[in-house]
């Protein structure tokens, strides 16, 4: 008695796990169709499913007549700038900066390679903004306008009022000038590369010039 209801048992087991992998291949077949729906026949050209070398279309050609095609889905639209900016133009309320790091998932493997440590690296991507003394400091300042007065002075003193003196270690240096080669004869420098000399042919000249 106890081994007939335990083979009926499995037999209806047996059964559902049939009748739910036969739901999950229609299932499947009918999101394939669904997806695959651009390769349905039109009056004109055939699909791939219904060649006209066949005698009848293929059963894939006929569960995509009978499917519709897949519906793309809505992309979320995100809200532009000026509605993520905090009471434009105003900026009556200060920005909300992070103060807490994120939790990493517990179960999380850690990726292979020269990486660094994603808790180091959270760190400094969230960390507080620490600006310095010039940009903390207001353009209107005390300390700012003295910068500025310093700066306008230094720029118009640049040029040496002073009359020029001469060297006076010049009397000191005991090594004496010597003249280049090109400098040296008595016919002086050679004119190549500086003038341009061409042949005159007066004979031929139209006037007299």
């Amino acid at each position: 008695y106890y081994r007939s209801e335990l083979q009926e048992y499995a037999e209806m087991k047996a059964n559902e796990e049939k009748m739910k992998d036969l739901e999950k291949k229609e299932k499947e077949q009918k999101y394939q169709a669904r997806k695959m729906h651009y390769l349905l026949s039109t009056e004109q050209i055939p699909g791939i499913y219904n060649s006209p070398f066949r005698k009848s279309p293929d059963p894939r050609e006929l569960l995509l007549q009978k499917s519709k095609p897949l519906t793309h889905r809505k992309q979320q639209v995100k809200t532009p700038f000026a509605d993520e900016l905090y009471d434009w133009p105003t900026c009556k309320k200060p920005p909300a900066f992070v103060t807490a790091l994120p939790l990493l998932p517990a179960d999380r493997q850690k990726p292979q390679g020269p990486f660094r440590d994603p808790a180091e690296v959270l760190w400094q991507r969230y960390k507080p903004l620490e600006p310095t003394l010039r940009v903390r400091e207001s353009m209107n300042s005390p300390a700012a306008k003295a910068r500025e007065a310093t700066r306008r002075e230094e720029w118009r003193n640049l040029i040496h009022e002073h009359e020029f003196l001469p060297f006076s270690s010049y009397h000191k240096n005991d090594e004496k000038y010597e003249p280049s080669l090109c400098k040296a004869g008595k016919y002086g420098r050679e004119a190549y590369g500086t003038k341009y000399f061409r042949e005159v042919y007066p004979k031929k000249w139209i006037a007299d010039k």
